[in-house]
This record gives structure tokens, C-alpha cells and sequence, in this order.
């Protein structure tokens, strides 16, 4: 692998914990007594999962192309959650929408620093990083953004409607599932 595009691989992994933890914070704010929404906290406790399992298959590929054979050390640094409070589920899933925009747009410049090298002469396509990242986490990447914009829509409608009584129906929606 070339030196720009390892060095955002072992980036992405520090995006991909990042995202976990706030996920996470996510889940445990939204299972707080005083909050009281199960299925929020479901959905982004199953989200920091995801993320967290997108930071292991980083780290399998590095270690598959050979990439992480020293300075292990440095790879993950303190992750840390992007906020630890959210006033109401619509804020929480415009978070989450634009934690997905953000991590996919990094995916996307790994992507473009990968797949057209620098003038330098040991510069390469790396075809094989671009085509996993393309096929195995692109995908996904868009489908779980449209998945949240149309919660967020659904949400918004059912807000408009009910008010607050609109996030609690909209939380037992997500709680068993009934959304999709």
C-alpha cells in the first residue's frame, strides 16, 4: 500500500470508533430513566455495533495487506463521543445523519487519494483498496444514510402531527421494529 493511503486507513479506524462512542453515548442517553426511549436506544446501540465492526474490518485489511506490522500504538487513539446529550429524538437522528455524511464523505477521500495516486514515482492505483472500500462499505454507508433520512422524515411528520406524543409512538415504532 502507499504511504497517503495507509495513513487514511489508519484514520478511518479513529473515525469508525469515534462514530461507535457516539453511538453509544446515543444509546445509554436515550436508556436514561429520565429519557425513557427504548427504541432509540436500541437503534443507536446496534449503530455503535456496526461502527465498531467497520473499525475491526479496517484493521483485518491492514493487517491483510501487510500495514500493520509496527506502531500498532498509535492506531487508536481516545475516541470520544461528539456529544453526550440530545435534547429530543429528532436532534439525536440529525446527529446520526450527519455523523453517516461524515464518515462516508472520509471514506469517499480515501477512495480519491487511492485511486489516483500522486506524480510521485512510487505512487500506485491501489484498485484492490478501492474496490473493497467501494463494494464493502459504500453501500452500506448510503443505504444507512437514506435509512436515517427517512426516519428523520417520518419522525418530523409524526412531530408535526402529535408533537411530543409523536416521538413516544415514533420510539415504539423503532422498539418493534414496525418502521420498515
Amino acid at each position: 500500500m502507499a504511504e497517503p493511503c495507509t495513513l487514511k486507513m489508519r484514520a478511518q479506524v479513529q473515525e469508525e470508533l469515534n462514530a461507535a462512542l457516539t453511538y453509544m453515548a446515543m444509546g445509554a442517553h436515550f436508556s436514561r430513566d429520565t429519557v425513557n426511549r427504548p427504541g432509540f436506544a436500541k437503534m443507536f446501540f446496534e449503530s455503535a455495533s456496526e461502527e465498531r465492526e467497520h473499525a475491526i474490518k479496517i484493521i483485518s485489511y491492514l493487517l491483510m495487506r501487510g500495514e500493520l506490522t509496527s506502531d500498532i500504538s498509535t492506531l487508536i487513539r481516545n475516541p470520544e463521543p461528539l456529544h453526550e446529550r440530545w435534547d429530543t429524538g429528532f436532534e439525536a437522528l440529525t446527529d446520526a445523519l450527519n455523523l453517516e455524511s461524515n464518515v462516508t464523505s472520509k471514506i469517499r477521500d480515501i477512495i480519491t487519494v487511492c485511486e489516483n495516486p500522486s506524480k510521485e514515482e512510487d505512487a500506485f492505483n491501489d484498485y484492490h483498496l478501492v474496490d473493497y472500500l467501494s463494494g464493502d462499505f459504500l453501500e452500506e454507508q448510503y443505504k444507512g444514510q437514506k435509512d436515517l433520512a427517512h426516519k428523520l422524515s417520518i419522525l418530523g411528520k409524526m412531530l408535526d402531527n402529535y408533537g411530543a406524543l409523536g416521538e413516544f409512538l415514533f420510539d415504539k415504532k423503532l422498539l418493534y421494529g414496525e418502521l420498515f
